[in-house]
């Protein structure tokens, strides 16, 4: 286990006026501490994305630190190395220290053994922004598991429909990672895609962090399918590139998921990528704005895949955390719906200090996130959520369409 940093959260964004409090904040909970964990990977596969998403979750500590606030937030990030493993014992770490509560983790094959080994015997809430498996849905979780990103439930049905609806292909082939992730979004994206009249040629799953991938290439590409589908995570996904570009057909369209969107992917390839298109979770939240805002003046970069999400859940567990009064996970688990569901007054990233102060107060309020409105089902599932429709060329990364649902 890989501890990256544990601190209260005391400079950041700088130029802020101290917060003007208005006496709602009762006596008990005045200058009270929140603890809160943040359970990313910042090395192995998923490291390229997971540092990014760490700062987000960190973010709105940060903002109540610059501007004064009652509350000061200790953050304690740890490294899960896309590891479960290593993510079980860097959740336990953060158990033994007392956190009642963490944002994470981002690979689904290490946020199930986390929930299932950790948060749910010791009664302690986690919300993932980036672990969209299905079989997350499904834990047994009693209610201490959240996630502000999308099931893969919705989103192989996106990319079946994008494949054979709108692209016209008849006939494609799957390379997934082999976890969690990866065979259950591939799963989802098979059966849509027959559904829908389509033909699947090969399904071919493949460890990470391999050193080649051409055989693998070789056997999924076989029957020459009209496109094929990649399920990766960054490091792997590089490799996998390197690999089809070197060997295969390079007009060949490719569709990747979210695990792949990222910016430094075709240099990282060395390849423009002409060919490839890509589905991911969008930030379209109503606060959007807002948080792009707020991230780029304390980072210095423009925020990536999901790290609005884990803006949303570090942010609407620290108003749980407030409302309730108690670094209690069984607390804080009562409050979420509270202060995310439509319930009162619309709050969000705009102002996050004061939406601090009201739920301190027990007003009655409601988080409008920057990834979505934020509204839980029994699941602790997003009841509405958007997908960007991505588009690679030139070495450059667009955004061509957007598709809503709503549950």
């Amino acid at each position: 286990m890989d501890r990256t940093s544990r601190r209260a959260v005391l400079a950041g964004i700088g130029g802020v006026s101290a917060l003007s409090l208005t006496g709602r904040i009762g006596a008990q909970q005045e200058g009270r501490e929140v603890l809160l964990g943040i359970v990313q990977p910042e090395s192995g596969d998923l490291g390229e994305l997971g540092t990014p998403i760490a700062d987000g979750a960190e973010l709105p500590a940060r903002e109540l630190a610059a501007v004064g606030s009652e509350f000061s937030v200790d953050v304690q990030r740890e490294d899960t190395q896309t590891l479960s493993e290593a993510g079980i014992s860097a959740a336990q770490s953060l158990v033994d220290a007392g956190y009642p509560m963490f944002t994470g983790a981002a690979a689904s094959d290490v946020t199930i053994p986390v929930a299932e080994e950790v948060a749910i015997p010791n009664q302690v809430v986690m919300c993932s922004p980036a672990s969209t498996s299905p079989d997350i849905t499904d834990l047994v979780d009693d209610d201490f598991v959240f996630r502000t990103a999308p099931s893969d439930a919705l989103q192989g049905d996106v990319i079946a429909e994008v494949a054979y609806e709108e692209r016209g292909w008849d006939r494609g082939a799957s390379l997934h990672l082999n976890d969690a992730y990866g065979v259950a979004l591939s799963t989802v994206f098979e059966n849509r895609f027959e559904e829908l009249g389509g033909e699947i040629t090969a399904t071919e799953a493949f460890e990470p962090e391999q050193p080649s991938y051409t055989s693998v290439l070789e056997s999924v590409l076989a029957d020459d399918p009209d496109f094929l589908l990649v399920i990766a995570f960054p490091v792997s996904g590089i490799q996998i590139f390197r690999d089809f570009y070197a060997g295969f057909d390079p007009d060949l369209p490719v569709i990747v998921t979210d695990g792949l969107i990222e910016d430094d992917l075709p240099e990282s390839a060395d390849n423009p990528m002409d060919n490839v298109l890509g589905t991911a979770p969008a930030a379209a939240g109503p606060e959007v704005d807002a948080f792009t805002e707020s991230y780029e003046d304390e980072y210095g970069r423009s925020p990536g895949v999901f790290n609005a999400h884990g803006y949303d859940a570090s942010a609407v567990m620290i108003l749980a955390n407030v409302r309730a009064g108690d670094n209690d996970g069984v607390a804080v688990r009562d409050e979420i719906r509270a202060v995310a569901n439509p319930n009162g007054e619309p709050v969000g990233p705009s102002d996050f200090p004061e939406a601090v102060e009201l739920a301190a107060a027990g007003e009655e309020i409601t988080y409008e996130g920057a990834s979505s409105v934020l509204e839980f089902d029994d699941n602790g599932d997003m009841r509405g959520v958007t997908y960007d429709i991505v588009e690679f060329g030139d070495f450059e990364l667009e955004v061509v369409d957007q598709i809503d649902f709503e549950g």
